[in-house]
Parts: C-alpha cells; structure tokens; sequence
C-alpha cells in the first residue's frame, strides 16, 4: 500500500471515529472527558457537516469549547430515550422534567456562577406559576423526596456540561447541611436546545400536537426538495431506530427506499461502519463493535437475562402472547434459574416487573409490539425477533463442528442516543 492509500485510509478511520463519537453523545467539550473526541470531531468538520446535512438535515455547530450536533429525531413520540438520573439511572418522573426546563430557564437569566441553594429558591420561585399548578405541577422543596428531584435535574446538568462543579457536595444539599457552587457554562446551554422551532412559539392544544411542530418542515414543492426530505427522514431512521421496517413507512417512503436503499445504506455505512442487514420485511444497521448504543441485547445481570428468555420464548411462538401468559411464563422459570438471578427476582409478584421491564426493553429495539388482543394485552413479535429464536438440537459426530446457536446471525440489534 502506498502512503497516500496509507494516508487515504487513516483519515476515513478518523472521520469515522468523529462520526460515531457524535452519534454517541451529539454534545462534545472541548475538555474532560471527551475531549480527545472533540479535537477529532473539530479537525474534520467540514467532512461532518457536509455530511450530516446532507444526508439528515443535522447541523454541526463547533466553537472552541463545543461540538453539537442539533439531531432532529426520526420519529417525534419515540419514548425509548428518557433523560436518566447519571447516578442511579432511574428514568426521569414528569416532575423532573418540569424542574429541568425551569432550571435551564434560571441559569439563562443567572450570573457566571451559581449556588444550589439559589437555584432552588430561583426553581421554586417559578413553579409557583399558576399554569404550573393548573397542571398538576407542584414543586415547594419541602421534602426530601422533592430535593432529590432536583439534585437529579442538577446531575443531568453536570453531565451535560452545562454546570461545572466549584465546590460541595450535593449530597449535602439532600440533607440540608450544606450547599454547592456551580459555574454556568454559557456556551454549552445556548446550544442545548436541538429544534427547528422555539417552544415557546407554538400554540398547539395538546402535547402531541406541541411535539410535533418543534420539528415541523415546511413542506417542498419540488421533486428535488421531497426526494431531499424523504432522504433525510430515512436517513435519520437507519442512524436512530434499530430496525426500519416498510410496514410503518408512508407510501412515498416505501417508494423512495425501494429504488435508493443501497446507495443510503451504503452511505451510512462508510461513515459510520455500520453493517445494513436487508430482509424482506425491512432495512437494519448492525453494529459490529457494540458501543453506538444505549440499549443492548443480549446484556449481562438477571434483567439482561430475562429479557433474552422472553425474546426467545416469544421468537418460538409464532402468534400474539397474551401478557399474564407471559408473566406465568417467567414465573415458572425464575426457580430453574434461582442460582443466577438476583434473589429478589423470587420474591411473589416479581415476575410482573420483570416483564414489564423485559417488554419496554423489547418495544425500544423493534422486536415486539403490545396491543389489546381480545381486550387483554397482548405481545405481538415482530420480525426481526427471529434472530432470537432457538434451533432444534443435534447430536454431533466426533470432530463434526457445531452450527450457530441460534437461526439467525446473533449480531445485537442497536439504537443511538439522542439529545
């Protein structure tokens, strides 16, 4: 190989490596823990914004202090990416929310630093608003409950890079014994806010009506400007869901991918590395190395595990499985498998959480669909849960090598985090 082939190949590893840094995580600083991503993401810009804008409509904004990606999500009432509590990983309440849009709205109007106290007062201060409470929203810090709420919302600001710790502890702020000092990072909180509208422009009645126009298009009227939209819907699709099935596409996606999958998946592919797997019933971008994703399958401890061996049992039933069947289902195997599972996992009634977990764990990755079936809820599989379905066994002769455990190829299906 010559050393501008040597060359050649090295800075396609590297805008590659930049690519998947963004997918990963869309926000980048120029210091801690990702900044080595960052200086890569910042020496091949130009490649990446051309790119994402390109073939997503994405902008790539970069300072010297930050990357952001504005990704726009492939679909607007996606719930599988809650915002999480950094330290516990509990899925932030309709409350936390609430509490993270009117803290970004006090440091907005705040000095360069800021106190924990002082946010709070500031925080309360605007819940007391009485559209808030016509809502249903009450936040007076008047218990411990309530605080840890918001040392929630001021850890997910921590690792966003929004806030910066000076000094203190928040959990002394839990007990009321004492307070922490911030820095604003103004930069990175101008940027936070990834949408084509500002949300308070719009007057739609209803959430879902609100959802939708923060990232409304106008709509083209060309054919190059459709087929420019239609690119950028499904683009974002292959790069944000783990499988895009034709059945839920409209008809002039349908018709668009049917004549360009191979060149949008190939693509994707040569930024990202990204393998597509085409089947009849879709188009999926495997990940070979496993880490451009926030939910994993097959992962390890007892939760990882129960969702394997419902994936499983329902690949094998090949017709809609009522839930309590299910759930009877788990509870008969939780005493085969006491010795792994957590002992919790034994206790009367565990199997119900353990199912739930199992299907919104399914649901995120486009394996399975709950619906009402007979007025009872039901799981319905879809297609590409076949890959966890189990082959028959067979005896194998001395030397003879064993085929793949299960029919299909076991490569774990993926979807990256958006914010």
């Amino acid at each position: 190989m010559s050393l501008q082939e040597t060359l050649a190949a090295q800075r396609e590893q590297e805008v590659r490596r930049a690519a998947r840094a963004l997918l990963r995580r869309p926000l980048l600083h120029a210091q801690g823990p990702t900044a080595d991503e960052f200086k890569l993401v910042r020496t091949h810009a130009p490649e990446l914004r051309t790119w994402f804008e390109r073939n997503t409509g994405w902008q790539l904004h970069i300072d010297a202090e930050v990357a952001r990606l504005r990704r726009i999500p492939g679909a607007d009432g996606d719930p599988a990416h809650p915002a999480r509590d950094p330290k516990t990983g509990l899925e932030f309440s309709r409350r936390r929310y609430v509490l993270l849009c009117l803290a970004l709205a006090v440091l907005e109007r705040s000095e360069a630093q800021i106190a924990l106290g002082w946010l709070a007062e500031q925080v309360v201060l605007a819940a007391a608003d009485p559209a808030l409470a016509d809502a249903g929203t009450r936040f007076a810090l008047d218990d411990r409950e309530q605080r840890t709420d918001l040392v929630a919302v001021v850890r997910l600001l921590l690792d966003l890079g929004v806030l910066a710790k000076v000094a203190g502890d928040e959990d002394a702020f839990l007990k009321e014994s004492g307070d922490v000092l911030y820095d604003v990072q103004r930069r990175v909180l101008a940027g936070l806010l990834a949408c084509r509208r500002g949300p308070s422009t719009i007057d739609a009645p209803d959430f879902t009506g609100r959802l939708a126009a923060l990232n409304a298009e106008v709509l083209p009227d060309s054919d190059d400007l459709r087929n420019r939209a239609l690119r950028h819907r499904l683009t974002r699709r292959l790069l944000d869901d783990p499988v895009l099935y034709y059945d839920e596409l409209t008809e002039a996606e349908r018709a668009y991918l049917a004549s360009q999958r191979g060149q949008i998946a190939q693509r994707v592919s040569s930024l990202t590395g990204l393998v597509p797997e085409a089947r009849a019933e879709g188009l999926a971008m495997v990940d070979p190395d496993d880490d451009l994703t926030d939910l994993r399958m097959p992962e390890a401890g007892t939760d990882g595990h129960v969702t394997l061996l419902v994936a499983e049992y329902l690949a094998a039933q090949q017709r809609a499985v009522p839930v309590f069947q299910l759930t009877a289902h788990v509870r008969r195997i939780a005493a085969e498998y006491a010795g792994f599972w957590r002992r919790s996992a034994q206790e009367p009634g565990a199997e119900s959480a353990l199912v739930a977990m199992a299907l919104d764990r399914l649901s995120a990755l486009g394996l399975v669909t709950v619906a009402e079936v007979d007025e009872r809820p039901a799981v319905l599989a879809k297609p590409a849960l076949a890959r966890y379905a189990v082959g028959e066994a067979a005896l194998l002769e001395r030397g003879q090598k064993a085929a793949p455990r299960r029919s299909v190829k076991n490569d774990p299906p993926r979807r990256t985090a958006t914010r």
